[in-house]
């Protein structure tokens, strides 16, 4: 068998031990974070950590933030597993250097499996991305993509990742425990979140997988979620039974899913409709009618790659400035099972232009969100929770600003006014420190709590 390393680029942390991860692990229970997590501010690359480690993937927040996922499919031999490890960093922290009329970078890729002080397997590849545009090099999605493919008997082992930029000091490492099952012939391989797959016939060679190591689909963006499923040899099962469960165990969908024959394999790639999962995540099980075992992975619907929400409930701390909290409270007070349907009615609500695909009222709004972000990253620990930010999120970009600093810079106190005509307000931030921190005064949040709730009400 021929093991494969493939690196991608996309076109269209911090070292430390944990608990073992693969399909079916988790850190915590979705939406749930223990006495860590209380301190962990929505939005941050901290919550992002977190988020992606609930789900059974390995990740962290180093200088170069990676996320990466670990499968397992049957080999030739019971006594092996053949082993995917797919890894995915954003374009923006590599080094890009122009060549030509595209753009450069290198980094180096190091992955170590040890049994004790036993080292297993050790790979590093120095890996080339070539982006044609300059706009390519700021992508925060999960751009490029390394994966390897491994042959391991089961059992426990430590794995060490590493990801180094060549053209900087940027790197990070991550080590974690992972358990190697033993796949029995009528077995099924884990459900793989994908880009694209194209199917093996035979346990002795390599379905031809882009992994999606995130296993993130973006609400609004994705229609359906390609699910690779992985069954070979004599008695591979020709249907399986697919199953989504989303928060609080709340059972969203149920459908049989019949395995085209292929060589000895009924391996296929079935595509999960996002419409039926929930905000958040998902967990979906694969299981063999008549047999005991299933086979799960955890998928997270996000309202955008830099929003993590983990839950139905945590996405009420997003829509905060969207809507009214009238509106808010009829989702809210929805039960788990009525949820889909409480939500469906929202959107059909809340939809600016209904004759389209998109939901543009939303698109917008976490648009503004992820500006804010940046925009205002100086104003507070979350820049789409600061004062300024608020204002921008819930009204969008002012008619126009007037900066006193600009017209008397003399002034002992310094002031932004935001002026909005449409509703007829003035906001008036002030910056007592000389260091760019803009904060409402008690009157100026009163004035800015009214232009939002007359806003949201012309929106109704």
């Amino acid at each position: 068998m021929v093991l494969a390393t493939t690196t991608v680029a996309m076109l269209a942390a911090c070292t430390g031990k944990r608990p073992a991860v693969g399909p079916g692990s988790a850190d915590t229970s979705p939406g749930t974070g223990g006495p860590a997590a209380a301190n962990v501010i929505p939005g941050s690359p901290a919550d992002m950590q977190r988020l992606y480690r609930s789900m059974g993937l390995i990740a962290g927040t180093g200088s170069i933030p990676f996320v990466s996922s670990v499968s397992f499919l049957r080999s030739p031999t019971p006594d092996s597993t053949l082993t995917l490890i797919a890894l995915s960093l954003p374009s923006r922290v590599l080094g890009f250097t122009r060549q030509g009329e595209r753009y450069a970078a290198s980094y180096v890729a190091r992955l170590e499996v040890r049994q004790g002080t036993v080292v297993v397997k050790r790979i590093e590849a120095t890996e080339q991305v070539l982006v044609p545009t300059f706009r390519e090099t700021a992508r925060t999605d999960e751009s490029i993509i390394w994966q390897q493919f491994l042959e391991l008997a089961p059992g426990r082992y430590s794995v060490v990742l590493s990801i180094k930029d060549e053209s900087s000091i940027r790197n990070a490492t991550e080590e974690v425990q992972l358990e190697v099952p033993r796949l029995s012939p009528d077995m099924l391989g884990s459900p793989l979140p994908v880009y694209e797959a194209i199917p093996r016939a035979t346990a002795d060679s390599l379905p031809r997988i882009l992994a999606r190591p995130r296993s993130t689909v973006v609400f609004g963006q994705d229609s359906v979620l390609p699910l690779y499923l992985d069954a070979v040899g004599s008695a591979a099962p020709s249907r399986v039974h697919v199953r989504i469960m989303g928060d609080g165990d709340v059972r969203l969908f149920d459908t049989d899913i019949e395995l085209p024959a292929r060589g000895d394999g009924h391996s296929t790639t079935y595509g999960v409709p996002v419409a039926k999962m929930g905000i958040g995540i998902n967990t979906l099980l694969v299981s063999v009618p008549g047999r005991a075992d299933t086979a799960r992975a955890r998928v997270l619907v996000s309202l955008g790659d830099d929003l993590p929400i983990a839950s139905f409930d945590e996405m009420f701390a997003y829509l905060r400035y969207f809507t009214t909290p009238d509106r808010l409270r009829t989702l809210r007070d929805a039960t788990p099972t009525q949820r889909p349907d409480a939500w469906a009615l929202f959107l059909k609500a809340t939809d600016p232009i209904p004759g389209t695909a998109e939901h543009e009222g939303l698109r917008d709004y976490f648009g503004r969100i992820r500006v804010s972000n940046v925009r205002f990253r100086d104003d507070g620990p979350v820049g789409w929770q600061s004062d300024r930010g608020t204002a921008f999120v819930a009204l969008g970009d002012p008619d126009n600003i007037v900066d006193t600093g600009m017209t008397d810079p003399n002034a002992r106190v310094r002031q932004q006014i935001w002026e909005y005509r449409e509703i007829r307000v003035q906001i008036v931030f002030v910056d007592q420190t000389g260091f760019g921190r803009w904060r409402l005064s008690p009157q100026g949040r009163a004035e800015l709590d009214n232009a939002i709730r007359r806003r949201m009400a012309s929106r109704q």
